[in-house]
């Protein structure tokens, strides 16, 4: 019983064994066979199921888009520009003003406001006249100079040194004549014009001075105006009279000078001003005082002044 069944298993193996030997002498012809090879390379290759296109570069990704609403306004709305700070104006505490006006008759009235120069003691200075003034309690200043060249420039000097200077011809200057003489604080002069017309003389002074003509009114005669504010420190003051230039009025014009206490036995130094055809002459004065056993006499300087008669030139 036993080798029987011993020998039904060896020949099943070896029915195996020849099978599979066959299976592989058969597939050595297959590849031995060089026609066959491409039919068996692609019956190997698997069999693709679907294609899919790919790009070269891989492709980023987009970015995730954000609903408008759903951002806050400060988001959407740029951020505002800071505005610039305007310039801050600071106001002249001290504002200062200087005008000259041309008046009938020559005359320059001037316009001083200086605020912070109160009750103050300036210098005017035209066409080689100087004489102090001195400021109201607000600092203003309201005079009349009698104008000496056409040009009619005038210079204020205040306290601080600060020189103001304003301008205003005089167109109708041709038609006046002047002539003055100028000091300084006690050396004191006087100026008087002996005007005759008809045997009838007016004596022009510093006690009668005459008014000066109102606009349009042609003048005969003529009149003194006395400049400068002597109460001031070291006041510069002036005499000018006024004779027009087409009167055939005589007038005989003299200064005189005070022997005082303060004037005598010493040197007095003053300028004499004429003003003639538009223009104006400076001439130094120097005059020797007697003895002090004189004082309250005058001397009396004649021929200073030019002949009023003669017509001045336009």
């Amino acid at each position: 019983m036993i080798p029987v069944q011993f020998t039904k298993r060896n020949a099943a193996r070896v029915f195996a064994v020849l099978a599979v030997a066959f299976a592989a002498g058969h597939l050595v012809q297959t590849i031995a066979s060089p026609g066959d090879a491409p039919m068996l390379a692609e019956a190997a290759m698997p069999k693709p199921v679907a294609v899919v296109p790919l790009a070269a570069d891989p492709v980023p990704a987009a970015p995730p888009v954000i609903a408008a609403a759903a951002l806050p306004a400060s988001a959407l709305t740029p951020p505002p520009v800071p505005a610039v700070p305007e310039p801050v104006i600071v106001a002249d505490p001290c504002p200062l003003s200087f005008d000259v006006m041309a008046q009938p008759g020559a005359l320059l009235g001037l316009t001083l406001i200086a605020p912070c120069h109160p009750g103050a003691r300036v210098v005017l200075r035209h066409a080689g006249l100087a004489i102090t003034a001195t400021t109201t309690a607000t600092g203003s200043l309201f005079i009349d100079l009698p104008g000496l060249d056409r040009a009619g420039e005038v210079d204020v000097m205040l306290p601080d040194g600060t020189t103001l200077t304003a301008v205003a011809a005089l167109t109708d200057l041709g038609q006046v004549r002047r002539f003055g003489v100028q000091w300084q604080a006690n050396d004191a002069f006087q100026l008087h014009a002996f005007e005759t017309d008809a045997a009838v003389e007016t004596h022009v002074f510093a006690d009668n001075r005459q008014s000066a003509p109102i606009g349009g009114v042609v003048a005969r005669g003529g009149y003194l105006m006395q400049l400068g504010d002597p109460s001031t420190e070291l006041p510069l003051l002036a005499e000018i009279y006024t004779f027009p230039a087409a009167s055939t009025i005589a007038a005989d014009v003299v200064v005189e000078a005070a022997i005082t206490p303060a004037t005598c036995n010493r040197e007095l130094l003053a300028e004499t001003l004429t003003s003639m055809g538009g223009a104006a002459t400076v001439t130094d004065l120097s005059l020797a005082m007697p003895e002090c056993d004189a004082v309250g006499d005058f001397l009396v300087l004649n021929n200073l002044a030019p002949d009023p008669k003669i017509a001045a030139a336009d």
